[in-house]
């Protein structure tokens, strides 16, 4: 089966379709990876060089999608990072079009704003294109606890709280909600939960927090995902089940000491 994975690209270390890619191909999936971004690194060095793709240049790489008739194949599309207004505008109006040319994919949006610890980290006006474009036209999206606060106005800390955004989402247009990263008022001491959110009902997954942030924990979690609702799993199966790969790579990347996530391994 076919994905499209429109997101950032590094070219080393793992975020955006760096981190997405390769789970994807390991399950065994054709992605197609159209990058938004062609960076040397993410932030988080001393150092970065490379730039935000021009729009016009996202745009024509798009076409090109088209063109090798990729929408028609595709049994996913996954968004991410962006990276600017401009390339929101082009991949919303792209989604359209491959909506029109194939009703069956299944449209995932990690609508990538920011975190507790760096705040929104993305340009203005993209968090209302998110809000009012990308987000109502997903069948799931997969925001962290910020990023939810930032898409309903308000940061929710409570199970109530998650489905009263998850439902002003819905009225949106938003199909399923998946939050990643969150901390409630009755989550257990030193554990962060993934809370999968489905016609009113929440599945949670908690696991233990550990002493690492990698970046680009998000864009792997979508990617297990993906892999997990496309071989047939449940919202919340697939939610628990990416939760867990993910627990795997951060143990793997603790025990190496290593600064980068270690994505591939056992």
């Amino acid at each position: 089966m076919q994905v499209i994975s429109i997101q950032s690209q590094v070219v080393h270390g793992h975020v955006g379709n760096s981190a997405a890619v390769y789970p994807l191909q390991a399950a065994g999936f054709e992605v197609a990876a159209v990058p938004t971004t062609l960076l040397s690194n993410h932030p988080h060095y001393p150092t970065m060089r490379g730039r935000v793709l021009e729009a016009d240049l996202v745009a024509d790489l798009l076409l090109g999608v088209e063109e090798r008739q990729l929408p028609q194949q595709a049994a996913a599309i996954l968004t991410g990072y962006m990276g600017s207004v401009g390339n929101a505008s082009v991949v919303v109006d792209f989604l359209r079009r491959a909506r029109r040319l194939n009703p069956d994919f299944v449209l995932i949006c990690d609508p990538v704003i920011g975190d507790d610890d760096l705040g929104v980290f993305v340009e203005d006006g993209l968090i209302e294109r998110f809000r009012d474009e990308l987000t109502p036209i997903a069948d799931i999206v997969t925001p962290n606890q910020f990023e939810l606060g930032r898409l309903v106005g308000e940061r929710p800390d409570t199970v109530e709280g998650l489905r009263a955004a998850a439902d002003q989402l819905s009225r949106r247009g938003t199909g399923r909600v998946v939050v990643t990263g969150c901390v409630l008022v009755d989550t257990r001491d030193g554990e962060v939960e993934t809370v999968a959110l489905e016609g009113g009902k929440a599945h949670r997954t908690s696991i233990p927090r550990l002493p690492i942030r990698p970046s680009g924990t998000g864009d792997l979690f979508t990617a297990f995902m993906t892999t997990w609702l496309l071989k047939s799993a449940s919202l919340a199966g697939a939610a628990e089940r990416a939760t867990r790969d993910v627990q795997r790579v951060l143990r793997r990347t603790l025990d190496a000491g290593a600064f980068e996530m270690r994505i591939i391994g056992d």
